[in-house]
């Protein structure tokens, strides 16, 4: 099977925070360990030297990743490929695909990858748009071209049971019959991130909590700004926050500079510490192994989340909000609804050892179905 993957990437200057990146590179090898040519067209390569690259112009904002393919671009890239299978990481460049596949002449099959979805739902069922994707005005607009790149696919893989249940209930809504074309195929952990929780030294002193999430507003980082200061006051706890994006390009600040509102916010506050991996996943590794527990965002619209997966593999227990796909995800005693229920959860995890060994093990033992081999199995299956 012949896979064209078309990944786009909104981190070119710090790959190790763009998690759509991160999928493509451990998923395509391991497509290929199971005898799939995978060719990825992106701004950056992705995968081993097994997989083809085709470099592709990095989009100059999120809104031009949805909205400006480059049709002719496309059909040279088809012709030139001839595979069976077209993936599109950005779903709504779907119509835009299939057009270039009907003038390409090809029958390859359409794949969209709901990466990440433009709105959520509430627990009333109303559809709120996602507000990252919502600047003057055009989350409706966005939503509308997911919908079509919806219709536009043969297949649309989703994350999780949360992701899957949002899409069929936003498809329905836009009156898009998705039938049994909607197949959910978890992302792969990155084994380099996996660690036996048997195995983990506790380590001495005050216990440290970590945070390895984006800093954007819609993340809900205000939330979790109010968070450390409970916990920095309570002296239990120190924090150990991940600053993923260090300095970033121009354009992307001019439409939402609040991770370095937010970093600034939270590297004030005493007992906070604001770390970087400087894109190393070595010197990442070791950040999240000199913790003792994860924090999750507070983001309403969470169809999953590679960080909680990376603490977890870790053998680290995440603590989380009763929300999204976490509410499905996370163990139901760490789940919490209030501020106050999440630093007596944090304060457990930090002097209960019995309660932590038994949560380390179960966040550990949770990853163990995202092992890329099984995932790039299930990818397959879903797509053949």
């Amino acid at each position: 099977m012949r896979v064209l993957y078309l990944l786009n990437i909104s981190n070119p200057d710090r790959l190790s925070a763009d998690s759509g990146w991160i999928f493509a590179d451990l998923l395509a090898p391991a497509l290929a360990d199971v005898g799939a040519e995978v060719t990825v067209a992106a701004p950056a390569a992705a995968g081993d030297a097994r997989c083809g690259f085709h470099q592709t112009k990095v989009p100059g904002t999120k809104y031009r990743a949805r909205f400006s393919a480059d049709i002719d671009e496309l059909v040279a890239l088809i012709r030139a490929e001839k595979p069976d299978v077209v993936v599109a990481n950005q779903v709504e460049e779907a119509p835009a695909i299939r057009t270039a596949l009907l003038e390409a002449g090809s029958n390859a099959l359409l794949v969209g990858y709901c990466h990440y979805l433009p709105f959520s739902f509430t627990g009333g069922g109303r559809l709120v748009l996602d507000p990252s994707l919502n600047d003057a005005g055009l989350g409706r607009p966005v939503l509308l071209a997911f919908a079509s790149g919806l219709a536009a696919c043969d297949r649309v893989l989703v994350h999780s049971a949360t992701a899957a249940s949002w899409v069929s209930a936003a498809a329905a809504r836009m009156t898009v019959d998705l039938g049994e074309k909607l197949p959910v195929v978890p992302a792969p952990r990155d084994e380099r991130l996996v660690r036996d929780a048997a195995t983990t030294r506790l380590a001495s002193g005050t216990a440290i909590g970590i945070y390895n999430h984006r800093l954007y507003a819609h993340y809900g980082t205000g939330k979790f700004v109010d968070l450390a200061r409970e916990l920095s006051a309570s002296g239990t706890v120190r924090l150990r926050v991940m600053d993923l994006f260090g300095q970033r390009r121009a354009e992307r600040k001019g439409l939402d500079d609040s991770p370095e509102k937010m970093r600034d916010q939270l590297a004030a506050l005493p007992h906070v510490q604001v770390v970087s991996d400087r894109g190393d996943r070595v010197r990442y590794k070791n950040l999240l192994a000199g913790a003792r527990f994860g924090i999750a965002p507070f983001r309403p619209g969470c169809p999953w989340s590679m960080s909680v997966i990376d603490c977890q593999g870790m053998g680290l227990p995440v603590i989380a909000p009763r929300l999204g796909w976490l509410a499905e995800h996370i163990a139901p005693e760490l789940c919490f609804t209030t501020p106050a229920k999440a630093v007596v959860l944090a304060e457990r995890l930090a002097t209960d050892d019995e309660f932590h060994a038994l949560h380390a093990k179960r966040a550990h033992a949770s990853t163990a179905d995202f092992a890329p081999g099984l995932v790039a199995a299930r990818y397959l299956e879903a797509i053949s």
